[in-house]
């Protein structure tokens, strides 16, 4: 895994160990704005939880399922985007991602992400990108929209938020549609 330059402002660098004070900050300072859409974030107490995710993440580096990169703007934290559940056999990823509240609006992850599909195509070869929002998440839902991804419909109940589970919007971008780009 490779720090990626989308631009002159936002920059994706592989998740570190040492990271993990700056995402757990993020994390436990944006808990309101973060908690209704991201199951983790109620889980994650402590500075101790983002080191144990992080390690978890680095020992898995050998399975290449899940790659997670640090977004840095402006020299600053961000948040993360990353990949889930890779499946290099049927080429294809799901993408995740999240801000704190102060750095949305910005273009952040639409910028982000133009540059991590062209990654994602050109140089693993993945076939198709998926994104997954929760139903309501409008800012969430509305970066796949931009990037032209297709909606494929519900996933129905596809995530556990503390003792409900939620409905996932589910978008999907594929090698072919790049003609949008």
């Amino acid at each position: 895994m490779q720090a990626i330059v989308v631009n002159s402002s936002i920059r994706l660098e592989p998740v570190k160990f040492s990271h993990s004070f700056q995402i757990f900050q993020a994390i436990d300072s944006n808990r309101k704005f973060l908690e209704p859409w991201l199951p983790f974030v109620q889980q994650t107490r402590s500075q101790e939880d983002t080191e144990a995710f992080i390690c978890s993440i680095l020992a898995e580096k050998e399975k290449r399922r899940d790659d997670i990169y640090t977004i840095w703007y402006q020299g600053r934290f961000a948040g993360l985007i990353g990949l889930k559940e890779t499946d290099y056999v049927n080429q294809k990823t799901e993408v995740g991602y999240w801000l704190t509240e102060n750095m949305t609006g910005k273009g952040i992850v639409t910028n982000s992400l133009k540059v991590l599909i062209q990654f994602l195509f050109s140089t693993l070869k993945m076939n198709r990108i998926q994104i997954k929002c929760g139903v309501g998440n409008h800012h969430s839902s509305a970066i796949p929209k931009r990037l032209g991804f297709t909606f494929e419909g519900i996933e129905r109940q596809g995530e556990r938020h503390r003792d409900q589970f939620i409905d996932l919007e589910v978008y999907s971008l594929l090698m072919n549609d790049l003609r949008i780009f």
